[in-house]
């Protein structure tokens, strides 16, 4: 089977379940973006949590991912950057636990975190981020070696701001023979790297992850449908992902609406990750640009079923039987 490497910032999550926006007006978050903040700030919103009840999770974009694509059975791997604490041990051990080949270094600060709100009928996300250890990942860590014999190379936006890092991974991932796949992440995250992203996704790039806003800001292009196109321009693979009413995947002349998979929905923190995920096992079997769609839609449903990132067993042999009945149909 194809095997797969990951990069990614390496974060706690810590998600609360909010009634309403007021916490975030009060905090001076934006509802549904993600901002960085120091660790003052961080622990002064951490503290304004903890008598409402956190839930505490493994997480980072890409580590979701390659914790998923592990489950799925595909030799996965990742590299990120921990503190040596409590937070960190828990990171580690995490994914040791789901399988995953980690080359988690040592950073100077705290572990990273990121503080997840989850808000109103369509469990929007907010996300306030201290990135600590994660954020003394460079250049100078990334060896050649680390991406020798994967097929797949995964790179989650948030990382995007340290344009460095991310060019030193595209450029040793290429030389690898690496098929190289982006999820954008976050609106903000792109419209401030826009000319940076767009040099990547030209040069490097195969397969790129987007949800509606993100497409837009990439794009300057309001419908995602016209957004879809403009970013199979720049790519072999493009993927805009419009929640509830599902997704849209395009490579060259061909093109598939792919509907979301019946879900009772609690928390959508996680479903683009592990419809990354799910896309990319597909794709590492073959199967065609609708099944890699479609296989990524049931995953993902299966994640907003729960709260955080970590789909439970009942529903990972849910999935499994249904993503296995998709693929006999379709001669694998």
């Amino acid at each position: 089977m194809k095997s797969i490497l990951g990069i990614g910032n390496a974060l706690t999550d810590i998600l609360a379940i909010l009634p309403d926006d007021s916490l975030l007006d009060r905090l001076h978050l934006p509802l549904g973006s993600m901002q960085h903040v120091d660790k003052e700030t961080g622990d002064r919103i951490w503290n304004s949590l903890k008598p409402l009840g956190v839930h505490y999770v493994a997480g980072g974009s890409a580590a979701n991912t390659i914790t998923c694509t592990s489950t799925f059975g595909m030799p996965s791997a990742f590299i990120g950057k921990i503190g040596d604490d409590e937070l960190g041990h828990l990171f580690k051990s995490d994914q040791a636990q789901y399988g995953v080949k980690s080359t988690l270094l040592t950073g100077s600060s705290p572990s990273g975190r990121s503080v997840v709100f989850v808000t109103g009928e369509n469990a929007e996300r907010t996300f306030a981020v201290y990135l600590g250890a994660a954020l003394e990942l460079v250049p100078e860590d990334l060896k050649p070696e680390y991406f020798q014999g994967y097929d797949y190379f995964h790179i989650e936006g948030y990382l995007v701001q340290n344009q460095a890092l991310i060019r030193r991974a595209v450029e040793m991932a290429s030389a690898a023979g690496c098929l190289i796949s982006i999820d954008m992440a976050s609106y903000n995250v792109v419209e401030s790297n826009n000319a940076f992203l767009h040099d990547i996704v030209d040069r490097y790039v195969d397969i790129v992850f987007s949800n509606e806003t993100e497409s837009r800001a990439f794009t300057h292009l309001q419908d995602p449908r016209e957004a879809l196109d403009e970013i199979a321009r720049h790519c072999r693979i493009a993927v805009v992902k419009v929640g509830k009413d599902g997704s849209y995947v395009k490579s060259g002349d061909e093109m598939h609406y792919i509907p979301a998979w019946p879900a009772s929905p609690i928390d959508a923190t996680g479903a683009g990750d592990t419809y990354a995920a799910g896309f990319l096992y597909a794709h590492s079997l073959g199967m065609p640009l609708k099944v890699c769609g479609e296989v990524g839609s049931i995953i993902a449903a299966k994640v907003v079923e729960v709260i955080g990132t970590k789909i439970d067993i009942p529903r990972w042999k849910a999935a499994k039987t249904e993503i296995r009945a998709l693929l006999e149909k379709n001669g694998v």
